[in-house]
């Protein structure tokens, strides 16, 4: 049987020693490893992938990429060469974890290559980052990341167990690793969810399992909405079930959890059935409450926490929603359908919340009819979003798209 397969990115001009000690301990537990080496300031040999390598993929000779006399103009040439050599190497001979230690910039090239690499394989960067700001680093994907604690220049007795100690766990996750464990026959379905209305979402998801789905749930709250998005790209996703609006309303109105004008259209662009509903689009998520009361005067709030508050929506922000959610339909490739609840958006849009507005879902739905084009159904339930009857339709016609896929 043959060993699993590490790649393993430490730059030798700077880590010669380090590199050469994560190599041995991997390789005494059992693993092949292959070693890039994005070096630029000297090729010192030994690493199965070689700075010139590196440099010529990226169509450029490693004395021209010296010659630039940028550290940042340098290593966006390493990255592109090293990025597209490792996912050749990759789709030629599956590897079956990637490892590396390094300082800010080891830091930024490794992890910008493992950011490239499918969900599932182990993912591990020692680094002097690891500390501090680190989502950069991780972005969408499954980065483990361990501080360095020391910093990166030779080996002692913290380091060493540092260095070991992430090796064997590479070396252990590697052997374990099955690249066919998530090709099963389930179909892969993703909701986007806060707490505010998890009782319905658990609902459609416990039904949809119930139903033989694998289901997979993103708290919308700055990070959930991209990885739902990331995740629809990597994967063979049957079904994008799109409840809740935060980050699309944040972005639109200047909340903390704006995800940019991309979120919610990986799905839509690529085709996949995709059901929308406008779970808490009745609140922006702002910082502490003096702060929101100045970013938003006049309005109505609720004090989350001392470090959040949830700013009620009103009929023109909704209308902004409501155009920006027919753009986006408008790029589907693919079945879309749109759910709106007539009693509430969230739990705190309810006679038990603290931003409950009867006079809003209405005139939202109205609009959004409106808006929208003829070819998307756009279906306003006499339900509150957490209410089972809401629910309950979302799951009816998820049934329906998933059951039209497994026919296709």
């Amino acid at each position: 049987m043959a060993k699993p397969k590490v790649l393993l990115i430490i730059t030798q001009d700077t880590k010669e020693e380090e590199g050469r000690f994560v190599r041995s301990v991997m390789e005494e537990a059992g693993v092949d490893v292959v070693h890039l080496d994005p070096s630029i300031r000297k090729t010192v040999g030994g690493a199965e992938i070689a700075p010139e390598e590196i440099a010529g993929a990226a169509g450029k000779t490693i004395e021209e990429v010296r010659a630039l006399g940028h550290e940042g103009k340098c290593q966006a040439v390493m990255i592109e060469g090293a990025l597209k050599i490792a996912l050749e190497r990759h789709a030629a001979e599956p590897f079956s974890g990637v490892i590396s230690v390094g300082g800010s910039m080891g830091t930024s090239l490794s992890t910008a290559i493992m950011q490239a690499f499918p969900y599932g394989i182990p993912k591990l960067m020692v680094s002097t980052m690891a500390s501090g700001f680190t989502q950069p680093y991780v972005g969408v994907k499954d980065i483990i990341m361990s501080n360095a604690v020391t910093d990166i220049s030779g080996i002692n007795s913290i380091s060493g167990d540092v260095y070991r100690n992430a090796a064997l766990a590479m070396a252990g996750m590697a052997k374990g690793y099955d690249p066919a464990a998530h090709e099963g026959d389930k179909p892969l379905v993703l909701i986007t969810t806060l707490g505010t209305t998890e009782k319905s979402v658990r609902r459609i998801r416990e039904a949809l399992e119930a139903d033989g789905a694998e289901v997979m749930v993103f708290h919308s709250s700055g990070g959930g909405g991209p990885t739902f998005d990331a995740i629809v790209k990597d994967r063979n996703v049957a079904l994008a079930l799109d409840l809740s609006t935060t980050e699309i309303v944040d972005h639109l109105l200047g909340g903390l959890a704006d995800t940019g004008p991309e979120r919610g259209m990986a799905a839509l662009r690529k085709g996949v059935p995709t059901i929308i509903a406008p779970g808490n689009a009745d609140f922006i998520i702002a910082g502490p409450i003096d702060v929101a009361e100045q970013q938003f005067p006049g309005k109505r709030y609720h004090v989350h926490n001392p470090a959040l508050t949830a700013v009620r929506t009103e009929a023109k922000e909704l209308e902004i929603l409501a155009d920006h959610l027919a753009k986006m339909v408008g790029e589907a490739t693919g079945p879309v359908r749109i759910f709106t609840p007539l009693g509430g958006f969230s739990n705190h849009d309810s006679p038990e919340g603290h931003l409950y507005d009867t006079s809003q879902p209405g005139p939202f739905a109205a609009y959004l009819r409106k808006v929208v084009p003829d070819d998307v159904p756009v279906d306003a339930v006499d339900a509150h979003f957490n209410d089972e009857a809401f629910s309950d339709t979302i799951v009816a016609a998820a049934r329906d798209y998933l059951k039209a896929g497994a026919k296709a």
